[in-house]
């Protein structure tokens, strides 16, 4: 089994995912498909970001990003990572992270940490633990930068779900009987 990736290719450490869709893809502005997630990446985790800045450092330099860019870097250029404790300072999932959004127009592969496929929708939700298979690309469609393609994804643990509510149905409503002739309709319910 080979671990080998390119140099604008990473495998990241522990980084907890956000705004998940990756079982199911979603409808973007162009109307296309795509799957995509929200990772964040712990200040703290020294050795993904130094990967993470390598791998930007290398698109950067590539003869073939700088043609992409009409031969030169951009002053303006879009950078992929962003400060969560700047950007999301009202998210307090997002303090003490680094972040940055990938994509992809096909599903990634995912696995759980003994490398099994994972398929389960309830399996993959904003708020679990993952490492995520990475390429950094140069873009030049409405200006120009670094953006993220989402290769694969290995979960490592379960986190509490972030976003909307991790309740269950069955936790919230209280159940009721309807008998016979005092049948109500939908409409004297509201």
């Amino acid at each position: 089994m080979s671990n080998t990736v390119t140099k604008n290719e990473i495998v990241t450490g522990k980084v907890r995912l956000s705004y998940v869709n990756l079982i199911e893809p979603r409808i973007n502005d162009d109307g296309k498909k795509a799957y995509d997630v929200s990772v964040m990446v712990r200040k703290d985790d020294r050795e993904t970001l130094d990967k993470i800045n390598a791998a930007i450092a290398f698109v950067k330099s590539d003869k073939a990003s700088k043609s992409k860019w009409g031969g030169k870097i951009p002053a303006n250029l879009k950078m992929p990572l962003h400060d969560g404790d700047v950007d999301r300072e009202d998210d307090e999932a997002y303090a003490g992270c680094w972040y940055f959004s990938c994509k992809s127009n096909r599903q990634p592969g995912i696995v759980g940490p003994n490398l099994e496929a994972i398929i389960d929708p309830e399996e993959i939700y904003s708020g679990i633990y993952a490492k995520v298979n990475i390429r950094f690309y140069p873009y030049a469609v409405s200006g120009n930068g670094i953006a993220v393609w989402l290769c694969n994804v290995q979960k490592l643990a379960d986190g509490e779900p972030l976003g909307a509510s991790s309740r269950k149905a069955e936790d919230v409503f209280s159940s009721f009987e309807v008998a016979g002739e005092t049948k109500q309709s939908l409409n004297d319910l509201y």
